[in-house]
């Protein structure tokens, strides 16, 4: 990967917190969700609880896709990312510490909330390693992207 186009998504990766996930259910329909998300480099972490449609359908099948954007007042300045990606759940101890620690910074605000940030115990905590990205940048022409294979 180019390192112009990597500097470019880590930094959409940086501005942003919240994606919409897709999974797959197991009728065959993709079941797309808002999630928080934290990075560490192109690795992605979220949440979920462990009773939820998510958690299910990854234990099934652990493709998915995402989509990182902000809205945009006009179409031509339109940017953001869109991912197909591996989810694994995180079991190590250290490396799920380290994913909550992510997501603390990128919330701050959680850690003055009544209700505090979950457990590992508590939740399920999702890897997302990338297959392939694509960066959309409309300032470079309409539907204009970058595709990179990781």
């Amino acid at each position: 990967m180019d390192d112009d186009i990597r500097q470019k998504i880590l930094t959409l990766l940086g501005q942003h917190r919240t994606m919409t996930i897709a999974t797959l259910r197991p009728d065959g329909w993709p079941q797309a969700t808002t999630v928080g998300y934290a990075n560490e480099g192109l690795a992605l972490y979220f949440l979920c609880a462990p009773d939820s449609q998510k958690a299910a359908n990854l234990a099934r099948d652990d493709r998915v896709s995402l989509t990182i954007d902000h809205d945009s007042p006009q179409v031509m300045e339109i940017s953001g990312l869109s991912m197909a990606a591996h989810a694994r759940r995180v079991d190590d101890p250290a490396e799920a510490d380290k994913a909550l620690q992510l997501l603390m910074r990128k919330y701050p605000q959680q850690a003055s909330l009544p209700l505090p940030m979950p457990t590992p115990a508590e939740v399920c905590i999702f890897r997302l390693t990338p297959v392939v990205i694509s960066l959309l940048d409309y300032t470079k022409g309409f539907g204009h992207t970058d595709l990179v294979r990781c």
